[in-house]
């Protein structure tokens, strides 16, 4: 009788902090700087937080551009395109989400770009693979994915490609990457989310905000995380703000 008692008030505990079906909307964040940007916004409560092998999530009810309330989920899973691509399937096999959104930052290409703007992400591509054995351009096509882009109508969003690598951008290879692909910025996840959203067909939409220029010289961020995260209580709030339009 005494553990069954104690499985009973076990279950009614994983039942009091779970919702009573799967979000609707699940909101991945990847870099650690971003997570913590984003819980300086939410506040969520300490004993909200749930955890997995990736990070913290916890439940927040947003109302939609069309005034609807939803429910949400957001997701710490983790920066770099491994943890990105696990956490995204982690994200998709557990909760099954209707839609999928990623938003973080990206770091913009001097001339293409400008720091602060919010980047609705058309195509991502995978640029750090280097194929010796066959064609390198198919290999990168493969882990290119063109996520979700719907019309929103608000000047602060443009729309854009986001190339990423597990690597900060090397300013030596912007003019390629402009030339190949016609990329604007990059980050380390974007097309990692991507490929597995496209994998499991589940709708993606990305939210990219430019957290610093990289130019000939490199970004105020090189070698000064303190800038990055700075910017990323920028960008993260702003964010949050136009996360409305897409729900």
């Amino acid at each position: 009788m005494k553990y069954r008692l104690t499985f009973l008030i076990a279950a009614l505990a994983v039942c009091s902090c779970a919702p009573s079906k799967s979000p609707g909307v699940v909101i991945l964040v990847s870099a650690n700087a971003e997570w913590a940007a984003l819980k300086e916004v939410l506040s969520p409560p300490p004993s909200r937080l749930e955890k997995t092998p990736y990070g913290e999530y916890f439940f927040r009810e947003i109302t939609g551009g069309d005034g609807a309330a939803r429910q949400v989920l957001f997701f710490h899973g983790g920066w770099g395109k491994i943890d990105a691509a696990a956490s995204t399937q982690y994200a998709i096999t557990r909760w099954n989400p209707t839609l999928l959104v990623n938003i973080g930052t990206a770091g913009g290409f001097a001339g293409k770009a400008r720091k602060g703007q919010i980047l609705l992400v058309t195509r991502t591509v995978t640029y750090d693979i280097h194929e010796l054995m066959g064609d390198g351009a198919e290999a990168i096509d493969y882990y290119s994915s063109s996520p979700e882009a719907p019309i929103i109508l608000d000047p602060e969003i443009s729309r854009g490609i986001v190339v990423s690598a597990d690597q900060d951008i090397d300013p030596k290879n912007i003019p390629g990457l402009v030339r190949k692909y016609g990329a604007v910025a990059g980050d380390w996840e974007s097309s990692a989310i991507a490929h597995v959203a496209k994998k499991n067909g589940t709708r993606l939409v990305i939210l990219r905000g430019v957290s610093d220029i990289v130019d000939a010289k490199g970004s105020e961020t090189y070698g000064n995380l303190g800038a990055f995260e700075e910017a990323c209580r920028t960008i993260m709030k702003a964010l949050l703000e136009k996360l409305p339009l897409i729900l």
